[in-house]
């Protein structure tokens, strides 16, 4: 199975695709698509959407995985705003036929590192030992759409 993690934001969207063909887990690729602030929303939008659409034309993952939207009350425009990223995102996917799961932080946290409170420090060093990364993602986001491709994985194989 090939899975494609990704990490929606407006400035920085992780992703990462993982395949699970052989006996451990192979990164085939990862990285971010950044926008500017400066650009218009439209413009932001429009890059990640042709950005996860090339992804998705060139790799052919069977799945896509989503963090599931956390908002918090003290930020609703933080929220919107990712609102909008993400519904490029399962735009790209359902023009390309390719199913869209999403996990909460603390299920992929769990799945990941066996605790759901574990630290972004945890998770990343766990991501980057299941991987054999001789270093560490150098954004975050990238570890976190990784560890969501990962997590589904071990969701799906011991029903987590």
């Amino acid at each position: 199975m090939r899975i494609l993690g990704v990490d929606p934001a407006l400035t920085i969207t992780g992703y990462g695709i993982v395949d699970f063909q052989r006996s451990s887990p192979q990164l085939l690729e990862a990285g971010i698509i950044k926008t500017s602030a400066k650009q218009l929303l439209s413009q932001r939008l429009s890059k990640i959407f042709r950005g996860i659409t090339d992804l998705i034309s060139e790799t052919k993952p069977d799945v896509m995985v989503l963090e599931k939207l956390f908002a918090h009350y003290h930020h609703p425009t933080t929220s919107y705003l990712l609102g909008h990223a993400r519904g490029v995102i399962y735009l790209a996917a359902a023009e390309a036929g390719v199913p869209v799961v999403e996990y909460a932080a603390t299920r992929i946290k769990k799945a990941i590192a066996g605790n759901g409170m574990a630290s972004k420090y945890q998770v990343q060093r766990m991501v980057a030992n299941l991987l054999n990364l001789k270093k560490l993602p150098e954004y975050l986001d990238v570890t976190d759409a990784l560890a969501l491709a990962i997590a589904h994985s071990n969701i799906i194989k011991f029903k987590l």
